[in-house]
C-alpha cells in the first residue's frame, strides 16, 4: 500500500529525498497514517499510564519484530541485499518507521520520504510484520528501480499487483478471501492478486472501483509475470523464502 502526503515543506521534501520527490499536490493516502502529519514528541515516564504510553509500548515491541524480521527472515535480507545491490540501501533507523496507523491498513510505502510505515497497532505479530515489509519493500524497490509515479493509476496498479502476488496471495490465503477454486489454481491465484491490488488501491486513493480495476486489467499481465526481484511466488508452508535467498546471489543481489 503507498500513499502520497503533502505536508512537508518543499525544503523539507528535498532534504529527505532529493533525488525522486513527487511532484506538489494534495494529500493522496488520506488520514490512514496520522503520525505522518504531527511532530514526534518523546515519551516520558508519566505517559505510561495514558494511551501514548500504550502506543510508546506498541512502538517498541513493533521494532523488536521489525528487527527480529531483518536479521532472521530470509525474504526480508533477500529484499535488503537486492535493495543495496540496486542502489537504494536500507538503513533501519531512517527508512522503517513503526507507527500508529488507522484500523484499516497494516502497513505502508511513503515515497516522499522514501520510509516503511509499519502499523504498530495493527502488525503486532512477527509473521504479520513480515508480511507488512516484504510488501512494502516490493513498493520501495520498484521505486528505486524505475521511474515509478504513484500519481500515474497504471504505475500503481501495476506495484500494487507484483506486491500482492510476492507477498499475499497463497492458495490458503485465496480460499480464505473467496477467490479460491479447486479446480482452477492457477486462475485462484490470479484473481487473488486483483483483488488484494484493487483494495490497495481503494484505500489510499479516492478513485471509483471502475476506475481501478481498469487500470489493474490494462497492466495486469506484464505486472502479473514480472516476479523481481524475489524470483518466485511464496507459497505458505513451503521452503520458497529459503531456496529465493539462497538463489539471489545469482542475480547479483548482495547477502546481508
Amino acid at each position: 500500500m503507498t500513499f502520497i502526503d503533502d505536508y512537508l515543506t518543499e525544503e523539507a521534501k528535498k532534504d529527505s529525498i532529493p533525488e525522486k520527490s513527487p511532484p506538489e499536490g494534495k494529500q493522496w493516502g488520506y488520514d490512514l497514517y496520522p503520525e505522518r502529519r504531527k511532530p514526534d514528541t518523546t515519551p516520558n515516564v508519566s505517559g505510561l499510564l495514558d494511551k501514548k504510553g500504550y502506543e510508546n509500548i506498541q512502538k517498541i515491541k513493533c521494532e523488536r519484530n521489525v528487527y527480529k524480521c531483518i536479521k532472521q527472515s530470509p525474504i526480508i535480507k533477500l529484499m535488503m541485499g537486492a535493495l543495496k545491490s540496486s542502489g537504494c540501501p536500507v538503513d533501519i533507523r531512517r527508512h522503517i518507521s513503526c507507527e500508529e496507523c488507522d484500523p484499516s491498513v497494516s502497513g505502508g510505502f511513503d515515497p516522499v520520504l522514501n520510509q516503511v510505515v509499519v502499523c504498530q497497532n495493527g502488525a503486532k505479530k512477527p509473521a504479520h510484520v513480515q508480511g507488512v515489509l516484504l510488501h512494502e519493500m516490493i513498493h520501495m524497490f520498484d521505486y528505486c528501480r524505475h521511474d515509478l509515479n504513484f500519481r500515474n493509476l497504471d504505475h500503481l496498479a501495476c506495484t500494487e499487483i507484483r506486491a500482492a502476488n510476492l507477498a499475499h496471495c497463497s492458495f490458503m490465503s485465496a480460499w480464505v478471501q473467496g477467490d479460491a477454486s479447486l479446480f482452477n489454481i492457477k486462475a485462484t491465484h490470479g484473481d487473488c492478486v486483483k483483488s488484494k491490488a484493487l483494495s490497495s488501491i481503494l484505500a489510499t486513493r479516492n478513485v471509483s472501483t471502475e476506475e481501478a480495476v481498469d487500470a489493474i486489467e490494462r497492466v495486469f499481465p506484464k505486472c502479473y509475470r514480472d516476479l523481481e526481484p524475489v524470483g518466485r511466488r511464496i507459497r505458505r508452508n513451503s521452503d520458497d523464502m529459503y531456496k529465493a535467498y539462497t538463489e539471489g546471489f545469482y542475480y547479483g543481489y548482495d547477502s546481508v
